[in-house]
């Protein structure tokens, strides 16, 4: 399919790298692609950002079907724009679709769409240390129908947002609350997708975790409430005596990019990594025996995000000296090199945009 470009009539102005905060400002442009049955993906096109305009019984606004991803561009200090995994998350997208009945997409011509927007905004990705252009492609249900089923039109759309560091400490340790009164996802449900549903069932005990001086939440399993899951915007680690612990994927735990990236860079330096259930009972006795030494989050948004405390059943743990942890400075370092091409990609995880 063929690309159509739309030029805008005004361009905005570009944002200070040093005045980026995250997701409040887009670029000029977006792509935009549609669905129907009798057509399937049709009409790419890139077009100045705007709003979408959509009946009031549109179904997503009643049913919630939408997916969406997250991932990044970066520029190298030569000036070069690249990515990092973007088939990845793209592939993840097609796999949330699948999750919530939603078409499948050609990952090659989306990834070939990306690249034209991004060489069209290039000059908005900053260059700052620390900053990126925030990609998030988004899928959602069109019909105008109110009725419990599937959709058969959707919208695909692409925006772009030049962004700072994702919490506001910046790369120094959160702290996380744990609840035993409200879950995110349960086994057979959708907590492997990234769907916009999972994001809201945590806004509540966000709020809460906000009230008590939290930064976010982490979950527990639906079931039991025992064991560890994710917290609300990342995978979760553990440095338990010599292993690195992450809990195992379970269909409820969204599979994340930079959890896999963090794992396999790990398992190259020797680190013993472990995926396997973990309780947070466990975590409160090897920190009371002295053996939890780091936990850390890693996402795309933040990349790694250190965990300084803990509270569970108001019982609050420091974690180490309550200070970023060597694995977790190690592991952002690394990560951040290889982004923004510092490190040799020993992995072919990067992608120029050329």
């Amino acid at each position: 399919m063929d690309i159509s470009f739309t030029k805008a009539d005004t361009l905005k102005n570009h944002p200070k790298d040093s005045t980026l905060g995250f997701g409040t400002i887009f670029t000029d442009y977006m792509f935009n692609m549609d669905y129907s049955p009798e057509a399937g993906w049709h009409n790419p096109r890139i077009e100045p950002y705007g709003p979408i305009a959509m009946d009031p019984s549109t179904m997503v606004l009643h049913y919630g079907q939408a997916i969406f991803e997250g991932l990044k561009a970066y520029r190298s200090d030569s000036g070069e724009i690249q990515l990092f995994r973007p088939k990845d998350n793209l592939h993840r997208l097609n796999k949330s679709g699948h999750r919530l009945c939603m078409p499948e997409l050609d990952e090659a011509f989306l990834l070939e769409a990306l690249i034209k927007l991004l060489k069209i905004e290039k000059d908005w990705v900053p260059s700052a240390a620390g900053t990126a252009l925030y990609i998030r492609p988004t899928i959602i249900a069109m019909d105008p129908y109110i009725g419990l089923r599937s959709s058969n039109t959707y919208r695909l759309f692409i925006i772009l947002s030049p962004v700072g560091a994702y919490y506001p400490e910046g790369f120094n340790p959160v702290k996380i609350w744990v609840t035993t009164e409200y879950v995110r996802a349960v086994r057979g449900g959708v907590g492997e997708a990234k769907t916009a549903g999972n994001y809201a069932a945590s806004l509540y005990a966000t709020h809460l975790a906000n009230q008590d001086g939290y930064t976010q939440v982490l979950w527990l399993d639906g079931v039991e409430l025992k064991y560890i899951e994710e917290v609300g915007s990342m995978n979760i680690f553990f440095v338990v005596g010599d292993e690195l612990i992450t809990p195992q994927l379970n269909r409820s735990i969204l599979a994340g990019v930079t959890r896999d990236s963090v794992i396999k860079l790990a398992e190259s330096w020797g680190v013993k990594v472990v995926e396997r259930k973990i309780s947070i009972n466990e975590i409160y006795a090897a920190h009371a025996a002295g053996n939890l030494k780091e936990v850390f989050g890693s996402g795309t948004a933040a990349v790694i995000s250190p965990v300084g405390k803990i509270k569970f059943n108001g019982k609050e743990i420091t974690i180490g000296d309550g200070k970023v942890g060597p694995l977790s400075a190690k592991l952002f370092k690394h990560l951040m090199d290889i982004q923004y091409g510092k490190a040799e990609d020993t992995f072919n995880w990067i992608m120029p945009v050329r």
